[in-house]
């Protein structure tokens, strides 16, 4: 399938010719073909010159990519099996925003009966598909077209679709319970909460990344010219987003646009990067641009067959054995007497023919029938091979199941798979079935008990059962991490210039002031502490504050596939459980009994928890509690259950304070920066999506905490510039509402003994105390007339840095937490709870009062108070369970 989804021309201009490329010498070339004969990794410019391979060259590079083929084949356990899908074509609009020079898919307003087909007719093309045996139908549209046409917009508002992707989303719901074909999504670009919506309806999604060239998107006249979703970053977002939310993904090259060898190349290499990184490419599809009437590039010469097969080839090799290369089999041909360009491809390194519909057009290229499914057969026979069908999915993703399908998709995906190789079942039954999200019941399952045996027995092993396939290639990732950028740099005297600037105005300090500062020393650091110390007596005087309350994490069960998570489980492992509802309201009646004021709720991303579960989880905290505090569900949660909901983040929240919720941890942020996110996590939301939703908390007025986990793959340039983020959150809530959003800064320093990305190699092993007490300083320093309380993490910092830290601008010292969890999988020995008296006894040395207070910093009742003196701000049955490790 093309990466058309692209419309008319913005002229008649004829693109500007390509750059001549420079073939490489023989020499090279041979050096190239040795490399590639004995398995070695080839580099971009190895890539770049095999891609000028023609004659007896070609013919040895033919030859080794099908010898790679054939191995992962063999090790795929189907060996000389080629496959293709059975499809129906679905073009739901031909409307886009995007002005691409050579596609004749996108049109204008006044040239269709309507903007989009209507149900009725969706339902009629997958209805005559499924009685032809076809098992897929791809769902093709142009880029957002009601951001250009009024015509799409009004459509759109007049059917009661908020946007495009609502229609598709629709759609795909009503293609598996009407007829059960399996939807493969193109929309063009999507983002990640895009992803989000869509997976739960597909198991498969696509869309060509065509190249990596700039110049063809920045150039007048070029291809892409004038298309703001063929910007190559904006599309390899797109591509690294699909693997960060564990969607199998369809991609490939576009052949001939204008695009340089050396850009070829690139674009193969990014793509196996993108792969390699989240392993969420299933195939790569190389296709050659044919030139259509009445557009722009109606002229350009089409791709040869030679640097087709000689692009196919390189990209067997880059991508490797396991990859799937697809090769249009509409695009090519086999005249009489002339070369089979059947055979080529097969002997190029392919291993699948792509989608061929036996009812539909290729409505991207539509003077190009596919070919007849028998004749494929036969030409695919004729090289020593045998075609078989696959699903839109492929099979190593339906046999890994989760993350890679979502579980309402699970039971049209299995209906219509053989069980044994993944493949398409020959008999099966094509009917609709019921798709609806999962029922809004947690059922107790797993080791329930964990949170007070992870004091006594530990965690069951030291990672998760599947550590080496749901991160991602660690190899990868790691020339991301900047080692280099975390050692700290002492300049003296700008420590000292950036200390007197923080004496005249705490929260002035520039860039490079707090980064010397967080480099401070030995007196430095000394001085620095005492800053910030003063500045916090100034602003909330001397008191030590903490809050009774209890953690329920009411699931570990998470396939988001966070890297620095030692504490999210796979469903089948020892570790995992799940809490009922009824469980989440026993445990904070406890809590409630034991004097806390709040009940702090979070879990893992359960693959079946539909998005209202978590309105139920506050529903039953607070009808068994009524004057219980609900501080629960990170920004990642509430983003979870605003796309399985299919609502607005500012609906979902609304509905969630209906339900009981009080306030927003501000977890989930770790660092906010996006380059360190995509290293530290795989699948986790974005940075602007978690500002999207505190932003949308704190204007509903819905109070959120707010936090930074430093210390692993980050440096001291991310702390700062997370800070003042922060610090801009907080000033855009005053302006806009009139009220400060956040309560409270918690640092998080790194725990790293059980994190999988240490264990891989790639993390520090935490802040070092220094960091630790200059982090807290500067926070206080840079947060000060913006977010009043700064808090130390007793559960992740020995009670000697936690005194350290009261003694440099610290004035909270969070909770009784009651069952921490989550940092003690990743391996802190500070327990999982602490006493009152615990509290009291750590704070004591340094002179200052301790203070109960509420989740927003409020006065706790004295009746309250009494209740949890009574208990030592701990449930007894807590108490009790968990003694502490000898």
């Amino acid at each position: 399938m093309s990466g058309a989804n692209d419309p008319f021309p913005v002229s008649s201009q004829a693109p500007a010719q390509d750059p001549a490329p420079r073939p490489p010498s023989p020499s090279a070339m041979r050096r190239a073909l040795a490399r590639a004969r004995d398995g070695k990794t080839l580099d971009v410019a190895e890539a770049e010159v095999l891609l000028h391979a023609r004659g007896d060259d070609l013919e040895t590079l033919l030859e080794h990519a099908g010898r790679v083929r054939d191995a992962g084949l063999e090790a795929a356990g189907r060996p000389g099996v080629i496959t293709y899908s059975r499809k129906v074509f679905v073009p739901l609009t031909r409307l886009c925003r995007d002005r691409c020079h050579y596609c004749t898919f996108a049109t204008v307003p006044g040239r269709l009966a309507s903007p989009f087909m209507s149900p009725d007719e969706v339902l009629e093309i997958a209805r005559r598909g499924a009685e032809t045996g076809c098992k897929e139908v791809l769902i093709t549209l142009g880029d957002r077209p009601e951001d250009r046409w009024k015509q799409a917009a009004d459509w759109l508002d007049a059917h009661g679709y908020d946007d495009t992707l609502s229609y598709v989303r629709a759609m795909a719901i009503m293609v598996l319970e009407e007829t059960g074909l399996l939807p493969h999504l193109n929309p063009g670009v999507l983002t990640w909460a895009d992803f989000q919506r869509l997976k739960p309806v597909s198991p498969s999604m696509g869309m060509m990344l065509e190249t990596t060239s700039t110049r063809l998107f920045t150039e007048k006249g070029q291809a892409h010219y004038g298309s703001p979703d063929k910007d190559p970053a904006v599309r390899l977002r797109a591509l690294e987003d699909a693997g960060r939310s564990s969607v199998p993904f369809t991609t490939g090259i576009l052949l001939g646009i204008g695009e340089t060898v050396a850009d070829r190349a690139e674009s193969v290499f990014a793509m196996r990067g993108a792969s390699r990184r989240y392993g969420g490419v299933q195939e790569v599809i190389v296709q050659n641009f044919r030139a259509k009437p009445d557009t722009a590039m109606m002229h350009r010469p089409d791709a040869e067959r030679e640097e087709m097969a000689a692009t196919i080839a390189v990209t067997r090799l880059v991508m490797g054995p396991k990859a799937h290369i697809q090769a249009p089999p509409n695009l090519i041909g086999a005249q009489p007497g002339g070369v089979d360009e059947y055979a080529l491809m097969i002997r190029a390194g392919i291993d699948d023919w792509g989608g061929v519909s036996p009812l539909t057009a290729d409505h991207v290229n539509p003077e190009r029938p596919w070919p007849q499914i028998d004749d494929l057969a036969g030409r695919t026979a004729d090289q020593g091979f045998t075609l078989r069908e696959r699903l839109t999915v492929y099979p190593e993703y339906i046999r890994a199941g989760e993350p890679w399908l979502d579980p309402r998709l699970a039971g049209h995906v299995a209906a219509l798979a053989d069980p044994e190789t993944g493949l398409a079942r020959e008999d099966a039954v094509i009917v609709g079935r019921p798709w609806q999200e999962r029922e809004a019941v947690l059922v107790s399952s797993g080791r329930t008990d964990l949170h007070t045996e992870i004091d006594t027995e530990g965690r069951t092993g030291d990672r998760r059962s599947d550590f080496d396939a749901v991160y991602g290639d660690w190899d990868e990732l790691r020339s991301g991490v900047d080692r280099d950028g975390a050692v700290p740099r002492r300049f003296d005297p700008d420590i000292a210039a950036a200390l007197r600037s923080a004496e005249a105005d705490p929260a002035g300090l520039d860039d490079d002031e707090a980064l010397a500062l967080l480099h401070a020393d030995g007196p430095e650091l000394e001085a620095l502490a005492d800053l910030a110390d003063r500045v916090r007596q100034d602003v909330v005087g001397d008191d030590v504050t903490y809050v009774v309350t209890r953690n329920i994490n009411f699931t570990n069960v998470c396939y988001t596939g966070c890297r620095f998570c030692a504490f999210a489980q796979r469903r089948t492992d020892a570790d995992a459980y799940t809490l009922s509802l009824d469980q989440v309201a026993d445990r904070a009646e406890e809590a409630w009994k034991a004097g806390a004021s709040e009940v702090c709720m979070q879990g893992g991303i359960h693959p079946d928890l539909p998005g209202t579960a978590y309105f139920d989880i506050a529903a039953a905290v607070r009808e068994r509690v009524p004057d219980m505090h609900v501080h629960a569900f990170s920004p990642m949660e509430v983003v979870n259950g605003a796309t399985r909901t299919n609502l607005p983040v500012r609906e979902w929240l609304t509905r969630a304070r209906e339900a009981g919720l009080g306030s927003l941890p501000g977890t989930a942020a770790e660092i906010l920066d996006d380059e360190v996110r995509w290293i530290l996590t795989k699948g986790k939301l974005p940075t602007s999506e978690w500002v999207d939703v505190i932003t949308s908390a704190h204007d509903l007025g819905i109070p959120t905490t707010s936090t930074m986990m430093y210390g692993h793959v980050d440096s001291p340039g991310h702390w700062v510039a997370h800070i003042k983020l922060l610090r801009s959150l907080q000033e855009r809530s005053v302006e806009r509402n009139g009220r400060r959003g956040f309560t409270e800064f918690v640092p998080l320093p790194f725990v790293h003994t059980n994190s999988p990305i240490y264990l891989a190699g790639l993390a520090r092993t935490g802040p070092t105390v220094r960091e630790n007490r200059a982090v807290h300083a500067l926070a206080r320093l840079l947060l000060h007339g913006h977010i009043d309380n700064i808090q130390c993490s007793w559960v992740k910092l020995a009670e000697d840095t936690c005194r350290q830290l009261l003694s440099g601008g610290v004035n909270d010292v969070g909770g009784t937490l009651m069952e921490e969890t989550i940092s003690r999988m990743a391996g802190s020995g500070q327990g999982s709870f602490k006493t009152i008296t615990d509290i009291r006894a750590m704070v004591e040395p340094t002179g200052r009062p301790v203070r109960q207070r509420t989740t927003l910093y409020g006065e706790v009742p004295r009746e309250r108070q009494r209740v949890a003196e009574a208990s030592d701000g701990v449930a007894p049955g807590v108490l009790r369970r968990s003694l502490p490790l000898v």
